[in-house]
């Protein structure tokens, strides 16, 4: 059981052939990280997501990098995931629901997170071809929503990210992540109206 005295924090490691993720949240944090997954894009993402949401991030992911980023990445999200999970205790006393709309130059991004207890993702709106698109020139578009379905289904939570506008891909995807991170941010914040666990079944 988690009071609103307490720090919500939790440390995750995993350990597999392809990478080695060492993970710590503090969801009461004030956004500093220190992170470092040898994507640089990825770590600029995080890095934004620490900061955005007021989490307090520490990373330190090895990976096969020299195959691909994608199991770097793909690890690095489903151990915040159940890091957030984790850390979020029992949800007593949170507002539960949160949602943003973060603008970037000419990118818009809009995110909803219901911190629900039931993994779930709805992602669209980026422009064709952006799954392709090297971003910083190892960075597959496509693995933006690889990500936040890895953190939605490990973090269990409901998650609404739609792209509204944009054409720059290093824009739209920092969007991206830019309001996920504030629409997580109000979501998981306590509220002092709340009593006991936000949910007519009375568990999340």
């Amino acid at each position: 059981m988690t009071s609103q005295s307490e720090r919500r924090t939790a440390r995750v490691q995993r350990e597999t052939s392809e990478s080695s993720i060492d993970l710590s949240v503090d969801l009461d944090g004030t956004g500093t990280s220190d992170i470092e997954t040898g994507v640089p894009f990825f770590d600029h993402l995080l890095t934004a997501f620490a900061k955005h949401s007021l989490t307090d991030l520490t990373v330190r992911a090895r990976g096969d990098l020299d195959i691909d980023v994608h199991h770097t990445v793909e690890d690095t999200g489903i151990v915040l995931g159940q890091a957030i999970r984790q850390a979020l205790g029992d949800k007593r006393g949170i507002s539960r629901y949160g949602d943003a709309l973060v603008p970037l130059d000419e990118a818009l991004a809009q995110a909803v997170v219901d911190i629900s207890g039931r993994p779930y993702l709805v992602h669209s709106g980026e422009p064709a071809g952006f799954e392709y698109h090297l971003i910083g020139g190892h960075f597959t578009g496509s693995m933006v929503r690889h990500v936040f379905e890895a953190i939605a289904f490990n973090a269990a939570l409901t998650v609404h990210v739609t792209v509204l506008g944009g054409r720059d891909p290093h824009h739209i995807a920092e969007a991206e992540f830019k309001a996920f991170a504030r629409a997580f941010r109000q979501a998981k914040a306590h509220d002092a109206l709340v009593t006991g666990i936000p949910s007519t079944k009375g568990a999340l």
